[in-house]
């Protein structure tokens, strides 16, 4: 309740070090989860209140998106409330049964505090409603299946962005060399163009955006079009219950939270990008006018202040009030907006 205004407060207004703080002050342990579901939302804002006061009342930390078209979520949840989460989200007519992917690597620190955002979409495709019926999807494998399609020579393709791909992927798989799914959908039919009649693999971290993917490529005459049900989360864990299925993954998945992956193989397939050593851990430049997303082992962590480059380098070293003015200014601000490739140049004698 707010003081001032006498009302629920809605928004959690913690910032990050605050929320690592409280974390490191509780005595139980919590379960990463995602869940996503395309359905119909006739009041996304009147849900977005309604699931903020359950769930802030359970504990509950994370990311979610609402939209008319459904629900894409990814939550930390106490383990003492897991039976009432459940108990809550599935006595939601909306969220009826709805299957939960648990985290393969959970160390408890995967979100710090509970944000709930209302958006046109709860994937961004950057599409008019005409070019896709997400009722009409692609079909659904498990990992046996998936395996079998994947050892008979089926396209097999990886719909997330390359900052994703390239610390993991499965054996064999295209991976466009894209940064929005926005990007990638127009990108792929392009790239499959000739294999109409062919079967197609798709994948990505726990299925939903294979969904439009599968929808979108079915529009455009594509017959026979699969996905991997769960995605890497779920193939994962069904690698931990049947140990007679091989791992076809090599490297970590990607994941959207504090701890930026989950290694599904022992492989490690990148480098980072500063000295070229095998590495495979994102992080974001310390300066935060920067905050690109880049590899950088723990040496060049150090050697370089945790920075991507010179320039950032020189201006964490500036008095906090001066960059302060240059996150104010426009002309002056490095804006890499987290992705996009750079490449990086660490010559300090240039």
């Amino acid at each position: 309740m707010d003081p001032n205004t006498g009302k629920k407060n809605m928004f959690n207004k913690l910032s990050k070090e605050q929320g690592l703080k409280l974390l490191e002050q509780e005595d139980f342990k919590r379960k990463t989860v995602s869940f996503y579901r395309y359905v119909i939302i006739d009041s996304p804002a009147d849900l977005r209140d309604e699931l903020y006061e359950s769930w802030k009342d359970l504990g509950v930390l994370g990311r979610i998106y609402l939209a008319y078209e459904g629900v894409n979520a990814q939550l930390s949840v106490p383990e003492p409330n897991w039976e009432a989460f459940v108990k809550n989200v599935h006595e939601n007519p909306l969220f009826t049964e709805m299957p939960f992917k648990i985290a393969v690597e959970d160390d408890g620190n995967s979100f710090f505090k509970l944000t709930i955002k209302v958006r046109k979409q709860i994937v961004a495709d950057g599409l008019p409603i005409d070019e896709y019926d997400v009722t009409n999807v692609g079909a659904h494998m498990d990992a046996k299946a998936w395996n079998d399609a994947l050892e008979k020579g089926a396209t097999v393709v990886d719909m997330r962005n390359h900052y994703e791909s390239e610390i993991g992927k499965f054996k064999g798989a295209i991976c466009p060399d894209v940064e929005t799914f926005k990007e990638e959908l127009p990108e792929v039919k392009d790239m499959l163009k000739g294999k109409e009649d062919e079967q197609i693999l798709l994948y990505c971290t726990g299925g939903i955006r294979c969904e439009k993917t599968s929808a979108y490529l079915k529009h455009h005459g594509f017959q026979d079009v699969n996905q991997l049900h769960g995605g890497i989360i779920d193939y994962a864990r069904q690698l931990d219950k049947d140990k007679n299925l091989n791992n076809n993954f090599e490297g970590k998945n990607f994941v959207f939270d504090e701890r930026r992956g989950e290694r599904i193989s022992d492989d490690v397939i990148s480098n980072c990008h500063q000295c070229d050593a095998p590495f495979d851990t994102h992080v974001n430049c310390k300066n935060v006018n920067c905050n690109l997303l880049f590899l950088q082992c723990d040496n060049c962590k150090e050697e370089y202040e945790q920075c991507c480059s010179v320039e950032c380098i020189e201006i964490i070293n500036l008095p906090l009030e001066e960059q302060k003015k240059l996150r104010k200014g426009t002309d002056s601000k490095k804006m890499y907006y987290s992705h996009k490739r750079v490449n990086l140049n660490l010559n300090k004698d240039d």
